[in-house]
């Protein structure tokens, strides 16, 4: 029987307190990967942007997991977040370390007023909403040029030095993804295991029964997405000053950047806290071989190979890598018990 008197917020402390050694620890793991291959600036290159992806992905988790709100249009916030960094850096001569804040703002409170209307609506009918808004933002990127550059975008001229977020080698920039990912990581937990991740779980449980409850589920909502389009605000910063070059058409790519992040998530497990961090690492580097020895020669046939992978995830791993990995888990204690 549940105890009337227990107060939730403290046991979701008590939860984080535990979570704490196990997310520390699988940073540092993803740490060891970049010691391993620290003098291979290929692997590196695929290993920043396998940790940009799973920070990224983490960051979607929190409303597209947690909240079941199946977005498909993270890139707006992506693309705030590298246009702003970008005319803050070229019009202000203002270091990217100082413009992530209002970076991350920016993208909060966008993604909190676009998403007000389209929450009102469920299931497909959501996602569809939020493919229709990238499409939108898109025209009025190309449209407001001072801004974006329009179809040519914008690049950043090459100033080396850590005030600029620009270096010369790949070990730096591995760090640098790794670090955000380590942010979103520990943002991920403390969401999951805090009053707000309880709410966004029964909302995505059943919205009904958690109005019914007094949950405020539209204030829910808004807050997993504002904290969710913040974190993926400061990949844009990241992203922008790693390839210092950047245009609409990429920054709002549906499958590159919009579907790509739920894709990993869906692939590691939905929901779960290091899931994405798991389909990133199986995605990227498969993506980057599968452009690599299929591109040249049936053009397309990677995004199809992908494309198969995420059905057959869909059809056998309902519950991404991380639910195939506690069901054996279960299987197992069960076995030995």
């Amino acid at each position: 029987m549940n105890n009337p008197d227990a107060k939730p917020g403290r046991v979701g402390v008590r939860t984080l307190r535990h979570e704490l050694p196990v997310t520390l620890g699988v940073i540092a793991g993803a740490g060891a990967l970049i010691a391993v291959f620290s003098s291979d600036s290929f692997t590196l290159n695929i290993l920043a942007t396998a940790f940009l992806f799973a920070g990224l992905a983490t960051a979607w988790n929190i409303i597209g997991g947690l909240g079941g709100q199946f977005s498909l249009g993270h890139s707006v916030f992506f693309a705030v977040g590298a246009f702003t960094v970008a005319n803050l850096y070229l019009k202000l001569q203002l270091s990217p370390w100082l413009a992530i804040v209002p970076a991350a703002l920016l993208a909060a409170l966008l993604g909190a007023l676009i998403s007000w209307p389209v929450f009102r609506l469920r299931g497909p009918f959501f996602a569809i909403a939020t493919m229709a808004m990238t499409e939108v933002m898109l025209s009025l990127a190309l449209y407001f040029d001072t801004l974006t550059g329009g179809s040519r975008g914008l690049s950043i001229p090459f100033r080396l030095g850590l005030q600029n977020m620009i270096f010369r080698d790949r070990l730096s920039y591995a760090l640098l993804m790794l670090g955000f990912l380590a942010v979103c990581l520990l943002v991920m937990a403390a969401v999951t295991r805090s009053r707000l991740g309880y709410s966004l779980q029964a909302v995505r449980d059943n919205e009904d029964a958690a109005l019914a409850a007094g949950i405020d589920v539209l204030r829910t909502k808004l807050t997993g997405m504002a904290i969710s389009a913040a974190l993926t605000g400061i990949g844009g910063v990241l992203y922008m000053m790693y390839v210092r070059v950047a245009d609409p058409p990429t920054l709002f790519s549906l499958f590159d950047i919009g579907v790509k992040i739920a894709l990993v998530a869906l692939i590691g497990g939905i929901g779960t806290i290091y899931g994405p961090l798991l389909g990133a690492l199986l995605i990227v580097p498969l993506e980057s071989y599968l452009r690599a020895e299929l591109g040249g020669f049936v053009p397309g046939a990677n995004l199809v190979v992908l494309g198969l992978i995420l059905m057959l995830t869909a059809l056998f791993l309902r519950h991404g890598i991380m639910g195939a990995l506690r069901a054996l888990a279960l299987k197992v204690s069960g076995a030995r018990a």
